[in-house]
């Protein structure tokens, strides 16, 4: 219903029904601006204006449809992209953290080994020093013994040169040479 109301207003404000005077005729305003309009339309048609505009529309419309395939394909490209470098990245992290693995593993073996390097530096030195202690005893032992043997000697010789004349003297003398000579033979 709204359609036919819409088409008798249309017919309704023609030009034909709002001139006086005949439709067709040179004088009448609208019959000429219509002549023009039809001739400008036979124009655009010899020109072959539509086909052309027609043309220049599927031209735009393949560069609109080529720039989307580009598009696509730079997104596609994109995504590829960033899937490698996340892939590049997360195998980055995997090597960063098994170096860091490596150099605890290191050091704890390095710790390790300065730990036994030290208790067998303690051992050695605790071998000298009780080395040292024993050599020092040995010879404070040894120099009591001779300082003992040199005062027994001292004292012996003073109380021999006191007990001993002259003729004891001679006789022990003779003594030491004859054992001398005995066992020398």
């Amino acid at each position: 219903m709204q359609k036919l109301i819409l088409i008798v207003a249309a017919m309704a404000a023609s030009p034909a029904l709002a001139a006086d005077g005949p439709f067709v005729s040179l004088r009448n305003s609208n019959f000429i601006v219509l002549l023009a309009f039809v001739v400008f339309v036979l124009i655009l048609l010899y020109l072959k204006v539509p086909a052309k505009l027609g043309a220049m529309l599927d031209n735009r419309a393949a560069l609109i449809k080529a720039e989307l395939e580009e598009a696509r394909l730079l997104r596609e490209e994109a995504k590829t992209i960033l899937a490698s470098y996340e892939r590049k990245q997360k195998e980055m992290m995997e090597q960063s953290e098994r170096i860091v693995a490596a150099a605890k593993e290191e050091a704890l073996a390095a710790a390790q080994q300065a730990k036994a390097d030290l208790k067998t530096s303690i051992a050695r030195r605790l071998a000298a020093a009780e080395e040292r202690i024993a050599s020092a005893e040995a010879a404070a032992v040894r120099e009591v013994r001779e300082r003992a043997v040199d005062v027994a000697i001292a004292a012996a010789g003073d109380v021999l040169t006191k007990q001993m004349s002259a003729e004891t003297t001679a006789a022990s003398i003779d003594e030491a040479i004859a054992q001398v000579e005995a066992k020398l033979h």
